[in-house]
């Protein structure tokens, strides 16, 4: 499932979080993308971008709310394009399941524009401070 667009893929990424839909989120990467994780997992291949994925959303994200920040989409070429996309995540939760707080995060993505849509060839979701 790729997103129509660039400019949908953030959209289309934290309607999915809020879904808790680790599969459909990893199908917005293409089978052969790599993906660094907000808890730092580096994943090669929709396989291993699957079960980290499906792993975070059951852990600290269980209950997490994505809210959508600054997007900045970059043209790299004829059928590739960059884009940020800024987060904050509330509602995380530490190993005793207490509230640990809000972060904020970057999603940084390049996406190849396919017969049925863009997906995402690389992609890092990662914390950032401020």
């Amino acid at each position: 499932m790729s997103a129509p667009t660039p400019e949908d893929f953030p959209r289309r990424f934290a309607a999915l979080w809020a879904a808790r839909d680790a599969e459909a989120l990893s199908e917005l990467l293409a089978q052969d993308a790599t993906m660094l994780t907000l808890t730092g997992l580096w994943c090669e291949g929709r396989k291993e971008i699957l079960a980290a994925l499906k792993a975070e959303l059951s852990g600290a994200f269980a209950r997490s709310r994505l809210v959508t920040g600054k997007t900045d989409l970059r043209p790299l070429g004829p059928g590739a394009t960059l884009v940020h996309q800024r987060f904050v995540l509330s509602g995380l939760v530490d190993a005793e399941g207490r509230d640990a707080g809000r972060i904020g995060a970057v999603l940084t993505a390049v996406l190849l524009a396919r017969k049925a849509g863009s997906d995402a060839v690389t992609l890092h979701f990662t914390v950032v401070e401020g």
